[in-house]
């Protein structure tokens, strides 16, 4: 039960150790899950049928809103990398707009209409027993230990994080890393 209820965090702290270990900040994380959840919740709700809707549908609204997230963070990675901005600066900024465009789409009000199958990832327990949210937590974990100790991303965020200007020196692309 402790364990499904830390997944959602447990899940955003990979991104974030690997955020950190860069020598960087993202405060704008928690408000970009927000808005994700509730571009998703809408877009079912108002596009892809509702109660009715079916697996591509929510699969699509999820990639869509998961994309557009992604242009978020993107965005931000520009500033900082691009611009000189300081990452606290970008993010605090990315963190209120997150924010209130997930509060703005929302109207305030809890989104509902939402099919049973869209909680199956959240409440569903199906291998072993085990909730679907801690399985897919130990997934990602297993897939963050293997990139940053196996492959050269996980190499250039240790080096960027230890000495951006050796790193950069060795060959490092660190822009892009911390992009």
């Amino acid at each position: 039960n402790i364990a499904n209820q830390i997944a959602v965090i447990a899940i955003v702290a990979i991104g974030m150790t690997m955020v950190i270990i860069a020598g960087g900040i993202d405060l704008s994380v928690g408000s970009l899950i927000a808005f994700s959840a509730v571009l998703v919740s809408v877009w079912i709700r108002d596009f892809a049928g509702g109660t009715e809707a079916t697996a591509a549908g929510m699969i699509g609204c999820a990639v869509a809103a998961m994309l557009l997230c992604g242009l978020a963070g993107g965005f931000s990675g520009l500033m900082v990398t691009r611009f000189g901005i300081p990452p606290f600066i970008v993010t605090l900024g990315m963190m209120l707009v997150g924010s209130g465009l997930a509060y703005t789409m929302a109207e305030g009000q809890s989104v509902s209409a939402m099919p049973d199958s869209f909680v199956w990832l959240g409440r569903g327990a199906d291998l072993l027993g085990l909730p679907n949210a801690v399985v897919l937590m130990f997934v990602l974990y297993a897939v963050a230990h293997l990139v940053m100790s196996q492959m050269r991303l996980g190499r250039y965020i240790y080096a960027v994080g230890g000495n951006r200007e050796a790193a950069v020196l060795s060959g490092v692309p660190a822009g892009r890393v911390i992009a």
